[in-house]
Order: structure tokens, then C-alpha cells, then sequence
């Protein structure tokens, strides 16, 4: 079936109401994009010929993918799947980088809040930016993003 007779079956679909029709219909129009998407990049760039950075950008992609996956489990006390998340998680990190403890991420912002000469939380962009140049892909983005913003924060209030 094409895309196009898809999308009139959904119009007609939602004419007579029929919500699981639809639903399915909308997961498949979507689906079919995806893979079309997918199939145009994967066109575009090569696999065989992708270089470490690149490799290195999907693992950390999948390494926060995983980590948002473990988090919305967790709160949705589905621990079973938060622990399979966890297991492929351990597996992903261990081909990247090893990174580097909040202590040693403290002391790059602190030593980044000299060198830029930021005084508080509306420079935390140049902060980041310095920090991210200096570490490289030694520390996640979160961390330098929350030790950033505390020490920031610990600067405009003395």
C-alpha cells in the first residue's frame, strides 16, 4: 500500500470515527517516514565509512537514550525494563571514553568561570562552551550543565 492511499484511508477513517483504525494507521504513515528518513540518510552517509567521531557521536546518542529510558522506567516502577536498560547502558559506555567524577568536572567549570570571567548564571553558555573545549568527551553534558549552574549559582550569591 502507498503512503498516499495510507493518508486516504486515515482521512476516511477519521470521517467515521473509528480511533483504533486510525491509531494504527498513524503509527504506520509515521513508521513508513521514519524508514524513509532512515533510508535517505543512511543513503547520504555511508556506515561502512563512518569515521570515530561519528561512531563515537551515535554511542553517546544511545548512552542518553538509555539513560532518559532507565529514568522514565524507573518512575514508572517498571524495574524489570530499567534493569535490562541498565545492562545494555554498561555495555554502550564501555566503548566510549572513560568519564571523568563531578570533582574533576568542578574544578574545569571553576577554572572556566576564571578564564571567562563569568559572574553568574547568564553566563552559564560560555561556561559550558570552555568547559566542553577543555574535556572534550571526558565529562556528559548533564554533569558540566549541573556543576556549571551550581557553582554559577554559588558565584552570583557571594
Amino acid at each position: 500500500m502507498r503512503r498516499d492511499t495510507l493518508r486516504f484511508v486515515l482521512a476516511a477513517m477519521r470521517t467515521e470515527e473509528d480511533a483504533r483504525r486510525v491509531a494504527a494507521i498513524d503509527e504506520l504513515t509515521a513508521k513508513g517516514m521514519d524508514e524513509q528518513a532512515r533510508s535517505a540518510w543512511l543513503t547520504e552517509h555511508a556506515p561502512e565509512k563512518l569515521d570515530d567521531a561519528a561512531v563515537r557521536d551515535v554511542l553517546k546518542r544511545q548512552v542518553k537514550m538509555r539513560r532518559d529510558s532507565i529514568e522514565a522506567f524507573e518512575k514508572g516502577g517498571r524495574a524489570e525494563l530499567a534493569e535490562r536498560e541498565k545492562a545494555q547502558l554498561a555495555v554502550i559506555a564501555s566503548y566510549l571514553p572513560a568519564q571523568l567524577d563531578e570533582a574533576a568536572v568542578e574544578a574545569a567549570v571553576r577554572t572556566a568561570v576564571a578564564e571567562t570571567g563569568a559572574a553568574g548564571p547568564k553566563d552559564m553558555g560560555k561556561v559550558i562552551a570552555a568547559v566542553r573545549t577543555a574535556l572534550g568527551d571526558t565529562a556528559e553534558g548533564r554533569t558540566v550543565a549541573a556543576v556549571a549552574q551550581r557553582v554559577l549559582k554559588e558565584k552570583a550569591g557571594s
